[in-house]
């Protein structure tokens, strides 16, 4: 019988470089993160979603590319175990994509933002409950700590946004860390900025994290971005391939823009 990481003291997960300790600290805040998500709208809904696309993504993309293929090695069932939370990750790309193209205050908002909050609460039970439990029993106490320090370092160069095109493992997911990683940050600055920004900057604030969001698309629809993958977390995408020729204007475009805008929100007072 195991004891949920929940439940467990820091030195009982192996003390504060632990990867259990950091990970559940990340849950504790997801927690606290979808409660205040609950009832909002507008701009207030959009600034939390932001908080739990920064915290969300990174953690699921360190878990991917560090934890899981350790589970695999060292648990006889790690494969399923892993690939149902795996399928658990793909699911909350798809829906938070879904969530970009609908308006705010559509019954069907509703419905994505009650299943998205419902697949990120199973996925952090089955992770504290099952997979990091069994984890724990089969790594020594120094190992969970380099899996911590390991996990930290992928977690800080992670994208922040959803790609359900990209595979769940390596090396598709490896691969796609650092270009997805500079345009998620970009827009994630614009994004930020665009709350609150004064109505003369908002057009060209939301060109800008258009042409970030459609560079991004079309980096992940590069082959070799889904190696790798499990085809029960394949998506297929449903746009045709973005021509690369625009991904380069967009993203130096896009470069002067927020550079521009930065200056004129700072001018502004």
């Amino acid at each position: 019988m195991y004891t949920s990481v929940a439940d467990q003291t820091t030195d009982q997960l192996g003390g504060p470089l632990s990867v259990l300790v950091r990970q559940k600290r990340d849950h504790v805040k997801l927690s606290a993160l979808l409660e205040r998500l609950r009832g909002t709208s507008g701009e207030d809904q959009a600034g939390v979603l932001l908080d739990i696309y920064r915290l969300v993504f990174p953690h699921a993309f360190a878990e991917e590319s560090v934890l899981w293929p350790v589970l695999r090695r060292v648990l006889p069932d790690g494969g399923e175990l892993t690939l149902e939370v795996e399928r658990e990750h793909q699911e909350v790309n798809e829906l938070v994509k879904k969530l970009e193209g609908l308006e705010d205050g559509s019954p069907e908002r509703a419905d994505v933002l009650g299943r998205l909050t419902e697949v990120l609460d199973d996925d952090v039970r089955d992770e504290e409950d099952a997979l990091f439990p069994r984890l724990q029993s089969r790594v020594s106490r120094r190992e969970l700590q380099v899996l911590g320090v390991l996990w930290e370092l992928v977690r800080r160069v992670a994208p922040t946004r959803a790609h359900p095109v990209v595979a769940r493992r390596p090396p598709g997911n490896v691969v796609a860390a650092l270009p997805l990683s500079v345009l998620d940050r970009g827009r994630d600055v614009v994004d930020s900025a665009l709350l609150g920004a004064p109505d003369r900057l908002v057009p060209a604030l939301h060109r800008v994290s258009s042409g970030l969001a459609r560079a991004s698309h079309a980096v992940e629809l590069l082959p070799i971005m889904r190696s790798g993958e499990d085809p029960s977390t394949r998506y297929i995408a449903r746009k045709p391939p973005f021509p690369w020729g625009t991904v380069v204007v967009s993203a130096a475009g896009s470069g002067l823009a927020v550079a521009a805008a930065w200056r004129a929100l700072r001018r502004s007072p």
